[in-house]
C-alpha cells in the first residue's frame, strides 16, 4: 500500500437515514485501499478538537452535537483512513462542496446532502480537506495500531 492517506466519517444523519452504502458506493470507484475502519462514539472532547478551527463561530456547538449524534438520535459515527495516489483531492471532488445546496448534484453531498427547515446542514460525510489536516485528524481518530499503513513518523 502506498499512496496519501485521508480520513472520512461518515456521520450520524448518514446512518440515521441508512445511507452509509450508497455513500461508500460512491468512494468505491476511486479503488482506493480501506487502511483502517471502524464504528465508534464520539466523546465530546474528540468532536471539539476535530472542529477546533471553527471554535468561535456561532454554529461550533450545534456542529459539535451533529457530529456526536445528539441531534439525530444516533450516537456514533464510521470512521474510515483511505489511502492512495491523490487520496485526498479525489476523495474531496466526490465528496462535494460542504454546503449541499452548493454541492455538485453527483456528488455525495449533492446527492444526499440537505438543509432542514430548522436552518441545521446535514453533509453527511467528513472528508479531510488537505495533507496537514489529514495527518492531524488521522492522529485524533485511529491509533497508529488501528491502521494497515501506519502515518509516517508513527510506524
Amino acid at each position: 500500500m502506498s499512496g496519501e492517506l485521508t480520513l472520512i466519517i461518515i456521520k450520524p444523519d448518514a446512518i440515521q437515514r441508512a445511507i452509509v452504502g450508497a455513500v461508500l458506493g460512491r468512494l468505491e470507484p476511486l479503488r482506493l485501499d480501506i487502511v483502517g475502519a471502524k464504528v465508534m462514539r464520539v466523546s465530546r472532547a474528540l468532536a471539539e478538537e476535530h472542529y477546533k478551527h471553527i471554535r468561535t463561530k456561532p454554529f461550533f456547538e450545534e456542529t459539535v452535537d451533529y457530529l456526536q449524534g445528539k441531534l439525530h438520535g444516533v450516537d456514533y459515527v464510521l470512521a474510515l483512513v483511505l489511502q492512495g495516489e491523490r487520496a485526498i483531492e479525489r476523495v474531496r471532488e466526490v465528496t462535494g462542496a460542504t454546503h449541499p445546496e452548493k454541492a455538485e448534484p453527483w456528488s455525495i453531498r449533492g446527492a444526499f446532502g440537505r438543509m432542514r427547515t430548522n436552518g441545521l446542514m446535514e453533509n453527511v460525510i467528513h472528508a479531510s480537506s488537505d495533507a496537514t489536516e489529514a495527518e492531524r485528524e488521522i492522529h485524533l481518530w485511529f491509533q497508529p495500531h488501528e491502521l494497515l499503513s501506519a502515518p509516517a513518523g508513527k510506524r
